[in-house]
């Protein structure tokens, strides 16, 4: 187990020194995205202006403020709880993201599916999770909003952060189809197989 330091954009060769149960934290560039966004992006053609080549990206639909655009508030948005959504119905956008959009991180909580490990491992990419109810403290590694677009879609805007010491976070998938959500399931499957036994039902 390791822990890596990443300021993105990174590389795949970066990513795919990657490796479930390590750590990673993040400086720098994260862009947030959530379901509405990316139906709008791969299902009704909008593209973005922004570059999201070797950057991360993180499930959310932010709770923020209008303020007025400022040096601190470039965007004209102040972050008031910048929480994680659970990533499983997103499963279908995690390919299109990597492939026509060169994402390399997908942050969320609850994990993702087979589809989106074989794009992992044939594009270079990872999922990293979140802990569900760190809302208050995620906000707190967030610097400011430095730009948002698809802002009619608010708040499932395609928002540009500032993060700074964003985490520890674990990889929980990654590049070399290893998977904890899938050893959780299989390891749960075999406790039920073996309890399902001592009961002498088949």
């Amino acid at each position: 187990m390791a822990h890596h330091e990443l300021r993105p954009p990174i590389s795949e060769a970066q990513v795919r020194l990657l490796r479930v149960n390590d750590t990673v934290t993040l400086n720098g560039t994260l862009y947030g995205i959530r379901d509405a966004t990316q139906i709008h992006m791969f299902d009704r053609g909008r593209k973005t202006r922004f570059d999201l080549s070797g950057h991360a990206v993180i499930h959310t639909a932010p709770n923020v403020r209008r303020v007025e655009k400022s040096a601190a508030h470039p965007a004209g948005y102040a972050p008031v709880c910048i929480g994680t959504t659970t990533s499983d119905r997103m499963e279908r956008f995690t390919l299109p993201l990597m492939r026509e959009y060169g994402v390399r991180l997908v942050i969320g909580k609850g994990g993702l599916r087979d589809a989106s490990a074989a794009a992992f491992r044939e594009l270079g990419g990872a999922y990293v999770a979140i802990i569900g109810g760190t809302a208050a403290l995620e906000t707190t590694w967030v610097e400011a909003i430095e730009d948002v677009d698809l802002d009619d879609l608010n708040p499932e805007s395609l928002w540009r952060f500032r993060v700074k010491g964003f985490g520890p976070l674990l990889v929980a998938m990654d590049s070399h189809g290893a998977s904890l959500y899938a050893e959780v399931k299989s390891a749960a499957r075999a406790r039920r197989a073996a309890a399902l036994a001592r009961l002498g039902v088949r």
